[in-house]
């Protein structure tokens, strides 16, 4: 019986064999520019910082002011361009660092509400209802 079964089984592996890949894929080191690193690491924490920022109490306090949904404002930084966020990043360093902060925080504030509010203009994002899409 084993004689009977050993035929149809080492056909069928050899047919598996056959039916195997054995293609080798090269791998390819290639160096990496520390410019490109240093980018990639600012992108990601130019995008943390205005994050926790608009995380921040007071500065949910003011878009609640001005009438912007903290959450919505969360979402729609997030989905902005590394350019972009990089822009915000820097308006957020050159603003004044003493005193009491309100003046920085309300100056970002104002900076991140144009920036929503011209995307809004440009049809880009549906941040603000008083902003009229042709769409």
């Amino acid at each position: 019986m084993l004689k009977k079964i050993m035929k149809p089984v080492s056909f069928l592996l050899v047919l598996s064999f056959l039916l195997l890949d054995f293609s080798v894929t090269t791998a390819r080191a290639q160096l990496v520019a520390t410019d490109s690193v240093i980018a990639a690491q600012s992108e990601a924490a130019d995008r943390e910082r205005v994050a926790t920022f608009l995380g921040r109490e007071d500065v949910q306090q003011i878009l609640i002011q001005h009438g912007i949904d903290a959450v919505e404002a969360q979402n729609r930084v997030a989905s902005l361009s590394d350019a972009e966020l990089a822009k915000i990043s820097r308006t957020m360093d050159q603003l004044p660092a003493g005193g009491d902060g309100v003046g920085a925080v309300v100056g970002a504030v104002v900076f991140i509400f144009v920036v929503l509010l011209i995307t809004d203009l440009l049809g880009l994002t549906h941040v603000y209802p008083f902003v009229y899409n042709r769409r």
